[in-house]
């Protein structure tokens, strides 16, 4: 079955990445975010900073076929016709699923929800607030006024959509392929981490059952 994965999939200013490493801290277990980048990076040739670059500047053009990739990761990161981007992802997608089997863990990011759809015990988990909330904490985190915040969310969350719709043909957000979405705006970080940490220790004390 493997250990339990929260996988978590967040809306830009959403304070995905802190609530993630606090859930990790909290329950005891490994975080990756960017040490998954470097981590797939050691594995395709490819730099961890390109691969930040592919999530944030997905384009929609086409979909991706994952099935018929996964068949075969060495060849695959061989074959010179597929594009760097594709590779990256898959790179990723095989870190994921490694890790997935090998530790409980939190992982932000990365379409791991898509990844780790079949694993046992995968929770997924997507992080959302309304636009105007998000802009001020952006601003305020970055340093940049209301206006370049805005640009700057709106530019990520398309990116981010466009990546997940990119490798998994579905909506990215869409709340049928999640088991629990949470309004940090509402909830805070330490109402989102509660939450997450409550649900997480269900899936754990019923393991013969599936999160969905």
């Amino acid at each position: 079955m493997g250990h339990l994965v929260i996988a978590i999939s967040r809306e830009f200013g959403s304070n995905g990445r802190e609530i993630g490493e606090q859930v990790a801290k909290r329950l005891g277990i490994s975080y990756y975010d960017k040490v998954l980048l470097q981590l797939a990076a050691e594995r395709s040739g490819l730099s961890p900073e390109f691969m930040e670059r592919n999530e944030e500047q997905a384009s929609s053009s086409f979909l991706f076929n994952l099935s018929t990739a996964a068949h075969s990761a060495s060849n695959f990161f061989y074959q010179y016709d597929v594009p760097l981007g594709d590779k990256a992802f898959f790179a990723q997608a095989e870190v994921m699923r490694e890790l997935a089997e090998r530790e409980p863990c939190v992982i932000v990011g990365r379409c791991a929800d898509y990844v780790l759809r079949n694993h046992g015990q995968c929770l997924k988990i997507f992080l959302r607030a309304p636009l105007d909330h998000r802009v001020e904490q952006v601003a305020r985190i970055l340093d940049l006024t209301p206006d370049e915040a805005r640009t700057r969310t709106l530019r990520m969350d398309k990116g981010r959509a466009n990546y997940y719709r990119h490798y998994t043909g579905e909506p990215w957000g869409t709340a049928h392929n999640y088991d629990l979405t949470v309004n940090t705006a509402l909830s805070g970080t330490r109402g989102a981490v509660d939450v997450i940490c409550t649900m997480a220790r269900a899936v754990e004390e019923a393991p013969s059952s599936s999160p969905l």
